[in-house]
């Protein structure tokens, strides 16, 4: 053999090793393409179901205080930031003309109280008169009667009509009385009145609060604020802070589930603390260009740690649903009529099944229909994965949690 044949015959071995080489390793490839893929059990737990809403604190009460009566401020004696008591005083008025009213209301008493005493003694000297003329009459109708003719009938009617004429005198007497009686009445009212609209010119704190505005200052001159939608100059604006409304819209699904007096965690982001609520109230009825309900929370603020205009979320607790079967969120794939989640047979065979979800939790998610207990469902990532599909399945990582937190 020439060193040429033997060199061919070296290369051809070498090759034909080679390809044995190669075969073998995608051989090896071909054994090991199983895929391994994370799974758990389907189980039975109690779920109980939320929903996150998102609201923002308003005051509990707010109001701009007006001022009753037109007058000048005196002095006042708070400024924007400054908490306040029911029936603190909050500023005073100076009305010049109010005391000159009272005097004048005072002294328009006193002269109906001295023409209600004149009144009185005319009715008894009428009712004197009247007595008198009654007397003469019954005298003269008993001589009449006991001697026929001894007096004339002339002399006995002229009696007759004094005594009508007294009688008629008593009538005024007692009625110009009765009217002067009425009118100290009323000026006793207007008195009142005047008195009750002098107390305007103290401006008290209407609730405990914060005085959030400041509109006027000492001098400036005031209106009277005679109704909601005066265009009169307000003189603060009082909010309560410590206790805040906190208004979440509930969707229409979910508006069975409220129910005033249920205790609710309200999370301020912005603050990083969680606080207590209650539901407090619901306008039960649904606001038609969102097709939610209207639903206050009422937070407690004694600290004032919350300011009106925070946002805040709730985790709105829904229906409770005892012992249905649960998967981990991971499972669930697509919603509504397209969920579906992939299991995993006896056979080591990927089964894709749709199923009919329920309610859901941070964690887990109700199956009502298509999956039983105790089959094994895929967690995690499903890329690539499709129906006949043989793979290994391995324990996931965690655990399908009854506790339904």
């Amino acid at each position: 053999m020439t060193a040429r044949t033997a060199f061919i015959a070296a290369a051809l071995c070498a090759l034909s090793g080679c390809a044995r080489h190669q075969n073998s390793v995608v051989e090896a490839s071909v054994v090991e393409v199983v895929q391994r893929v994370p799974v758990v059990k389907a189980t039975r737990a109690d779920l109980t179901g939320s929903i996150t809403l998102t609201g923002e604190f308003t005051p509990f009460q707010e109001v701009d205080v007006m001022a009753k009566v037109a007058g000048y401020i005196r002095d006042i004696r708070v400024d924007v930031g400054d908490r306040v008591r029911q029936g603190q005083l909050l500023a005073q008025l100076e009305v010049p003309e109010m005391q000159d009213e009272l005097t004048r209301a005072a002294a328009a008493i006193e002269q109906a109280n001295a023409e209600t005493s004149r009144a009185s003694d005319d009715v008894r000297r009428a009712e004197s008169a009247h007595e008198i003329a009654h007397l003469s009459l019954t005298r003269m109708e008993n001589v009449a009667r006991k001697e026929p003719g001894l007096v004339p009938q002339q002399q006995v009617d002229e009696i007759r009509s004094r005594d009508l004429e007294s009688e008629a005198q008593v009538a005024a007497a007692k009625s110009n009385l009765a009217a002067t009686q009425e009118r100290v009445r009323v000026l006793r009212a207007d008195q009142a009145r005047l008195q009750t609209m002098s107390k305007y010119q103290t401006i008290l704190a209407p609730f405990d609060g914060v005085v959030t505005k400041r509109y006027a200052n000492t001098g400036s001159m005031i209106q009277a604020g005679t109704a909601s939608q005066s265009q009169a100059m307000p003189v603060v604006r009082v909010s309560q802070n410590g206790l805040l409304r906190l208004i979440l819209p509930v969707p229409e699904s979910e508006v069975p589930q409220v129910a005033v007096g249920r205790a609710v965690s309200v999370r301020v982001p912005v603050l990083g603390r969680t606080f207590a609520g209650r539901v407090a109230r619901y306008t039960d009825k649904l606001q038609l260009s969102t097709r939610t309900m209207d639903t206050e929370v009422d937070v407690p603020n004694p600290s004032f740690s919350i300011v009106p205009g925070m946002y805040a979320e709730v985790d709105l607790q829904l229906k409770k649903h005892a012992g249905v079967i649960a998967v981990p969120i991971d499972a669930l794939e697509g919603t509504g009529a397209n969920a579906r989640v992939f299991t995993v047979t006896e056979a080591g065979q990927i089964h894709v099944i749709t199923v009919k979800p329920g309610v859901e939790t941070a964690r887990q998610a109700e199956i009502e229909d298509g999956l039983n207990e105790g089959e094994m469902v895929v967690v995690g990532r499903r890329a690539g994965l499709k129906e006949g599909d043989r793979v290994k399945p391995v324990p996931a990582g965690f655990e399908n949690s009854p506790s339904g937190s």
